[in-house]
């Protein structure tokens, strides 16, 4: 399950939903830059390292080797869970997953105040310097936490070069080695009984016939490689991700779902052809509370862009639809759906990978009437009698955007609670 737009497309509600039936729920990409939103009935928890296949008891939860993880955040949310009264003995945690330092949160803010006005509008956390250690092979992972030796080796390769350039950026001095090692062998003690090699457990599971939901993070618009670069987050959000991120191979996925919110929505910096600066922006920003869950920064709104959307599903092969939020546009008038942009005189259907002709696009769209509003008690009316119960209209709305992007739609939300989704009976995961 993937994110179609710039994340925030309601896909841990859709995890929630499907988790019922799930035996597994990976995370497999991202970190504590993710924010996923459940809502039950008198409780809402809002996740941002566990997986949302937490809230379900029966379930595991593996936080897969692509996720790079903040110790002291994800205990936080351990505690929290625990706290409601659930158990987390269900989690397990990959030893090949990076570790975010001190360092690199110190690291993420110095370079985009560097940035300036070109800042990519990073959440702070850490991310993206983390994943560079990564690559550079300087990173600390979670099997380190468990070997003192081996950490404190690391540490002091590390450290002078971090140091070094925190220097330059006039930021101040990092914890010291023997501060960081403390805190990182305590954290290596409170999560060693869950820490294992996730990819064994996964790829045995998948073996046995349990099943197994691999939960995305962001979107696939914010993917380092196929996002719109550089205004993107560190890691592969698309399908292809899963495989690298959770150490399974393709074959072993049968199903791949795309969730896509039914306007659009974004976080932070970077284009984004389709947004409303007006009235009707500021409508579906109130109406759909859109306040990132991570930092609480008002998202940015728009009509729903099926460019950015049929770009997602070629990338990731998407083989059905989860709409979310829909019902936030109930009362509407006239709703809006772009199919195209006008770049330079020129009518262009397919995404531009050029940041200066995104910021030139200029949207193409398709008009379609609005429908009524309806109470709570119509709400579970609906959800009831199912699909076939919807207004007319929005079936209208929904129709085109599977026809478009040629993909049927297997859920539709329209309402925030796990009751208010509507199973159309065409994801075959849930029918096994």
């Amino acid at each position: 399950m993937i994110g179609t737009q710039w994340g925030d497309e309601g896909k841990g509600k859709i995890t929630d939903f499907l988790a019922e039936r799930a035996d597994f729920v990976v995370r497999f990409q991202g970190g504590t830059n993710a924010g996923h939103t459940i809502t039950l009935d008198h409780e809402i928890f809002k996740l941002h390292l566990l997986p949302s296949g937490i809230i379900r008891q029966n379930t595991i939860s593996v936080i897969g080797n692509g996720v790079v993880i903040d110790p002291e955040e994800l205990i936080e949310e351990m505690k929290t869970i625990e706290k409601s009264g659930r158990s987390i003995g269900g989690l397990r945690i990959s030893d090949r997953a990076h570790v975010i330092m001190p360092y690199h949160k110190m690291l993420d803010r110095s370079e985009e105040i560097h940035r300036g006005s070109k800042g990519v509008g990073t959440t702070g956390r850490g991310i993206g310097p983390c994943y560079s250690d990564k690559i550079s092979r300087y990173g600390i992972r979670v099997c380190d936490l468990l070997d003192k030796e081996s950490l404190k080796e690391k540490l002091e390769l590390i450290y002078p070069i971090k140091e070094r350039i925190l220097e330059i950026y006039g930021g101040s001095h990092p914890p010291s080695i023997e501060e960081m090692m403390k805190k990182l062998i305590e954290y290596g003690s409170y999560l060693e009984k869950y820490i294992t090699d996730t990819s064994i457990l996964i790829n045995e599971a998948i073996k046995n016939g349990k099943r197994v939901l691999f939960e995305g993070a962001q979107g696939t618009m914010l993917d380092v490689d196929h996002g719109t670069y550089p205004y993107v987050t560190s890691s592969n959000c698309v399908a292809g991700g899963i495989c690298t991120g959770a150490g399974v191979p393709p074959t072993c996925i049968n199903e791949i779902l795309g969730v896509v919110k039914a306007y659009t929505t974004r976080v932070g910096s970077g284009p984004f052809p389709t947004e409303l600066k007006d009235e009707l922006g500021s409508r579906l920003l109130e109406r759909g509370g859109e306040f990132g869950t991570t930092t609480g920064r008002p998202r940015r709104c728009g009509w729903l862009d099926l460019v950015v959307v049929k770009y997602a599903v070629r990338l990731s092969g998407i083989t059905s639809l989860a709409i979310t939020k829909i019902d936030v546009l109930n009362g509407m008038k006239k709703i809006k759906i772009a199919v195209a942009y006008e770049i330079d005189g020129q009518i262009v259907k397919e995404f531009p990978s050029s940041i200066s002709k995104i910021k030139k696009a200029k949207p193409v769209y398709k008009e379609f009437d609005g429908w009524e509003e309806w109470s709570k008690d119509e709400t579970a009316e609906i959800c009831r009698k199912g699909y076939d119960a919807l207004p007319k209209e929005m079936k209208e709305y929904l129709n085109f955007i599977s026809s478009f992007t040629g993909v049927p739609i297997s859920i539709v939300s329209i309402g925030p609670k796990r009751d208010e989704t509507i199973d159309t009976g065409l994801l075959k995961w849930l029918r096994g």
